[in-house]
């Protein structure tokens, strides 16, 4: 399972060498303004809509497009692109996906879906490479296990403790990302359990944590 972050920590780096396929980064247009894309660092694009919806601010539009723009030029390509959507609304993402997955998807990238409060199974597009698990925090770990169950590649958003890392790893998430990793206590204690996962996997954690 790949552990995305939106940071450039240099032990980041370190593991992307020597734990091929095991990290990347997840940029969002604010990110990517201020951080160049590495040949050697997996990423994948965020559209920013949690960002503005958490500080109570409009989705800047404007910002996504020439995200995708610029990214269009570089030889490297994204895992996969999140499409706009609205946190917790089911209808206004579903209405976002009309409007914007042909911007993603007719530039040859994989375009990832939203996965929002109220949806189930039967609201998927069947053009989506990925499944965003997004959504408030409590719908987000309830619904966890079915969209797991679906045959869908599936990304879950928000993942900052160890043991949700280790509950998406044993329903085979695919990728994971989490902006906490790196906000840790004075001891290291997240990032020491992190490392411990990439180096000696899921096992290894488990022993610790019991």
């Amino acid at each position: 399972m790949m552990i995305l972050c939106g940071q450039s920590n240099p032990i980041w780096h370190y593991f992307a060498g020597a734990y091929p396929g095991s990290v990347g980064t997840l940029m969002g247009p604010s990110y990517l303004s201020k951080v160049p894309i590495r040949w050697w660092m997996p990423y994948a694009l965020d559209n920013d809509a949690f960002m503005a919806w958490s500080a109570g601010r409009e989705w800047d539009e404007a910002a996504w497009f020439e995200m995708l723009g610029l990214v269009s030029q570089k030889p490297q390509k994204p895992l996969w692109v999140l499409v706009p959507d609205k946190v917790g609304d089911r209808q206004s993402t579903l209405d976002m996906w009309d409007k914007y997955s042909p911007h993603v998807i007719k530039r040859g990238f994989n375009a990832a879906f939203a996965c929002q409060d109220g949806m189930t199974l039967a609201d998927m597009p069947d053009n989506a490479s990925i499944l965003f698990i997004g959504g408030t925090t409590d719908w987000k770990w309830e619904t966890l296990p079915m969209w797991c169950e679906s045959g869908r590649r599936i990304h879950v958003g928000r993942v900052n403790t160890m043991r949700q890392l280790l509950q998406c790893d044993r329903l085979g998430v695919e990728s994971v990302d989490g902006s906490g990793w790196f906000r840790d206590t004075s001891d290291g204690i997240r990032i020491n359990q992190l490392t411990d996962y990439i180096q000696n996997g899921v096992r290894q954690v488990e022993l610790l944590l019991k």
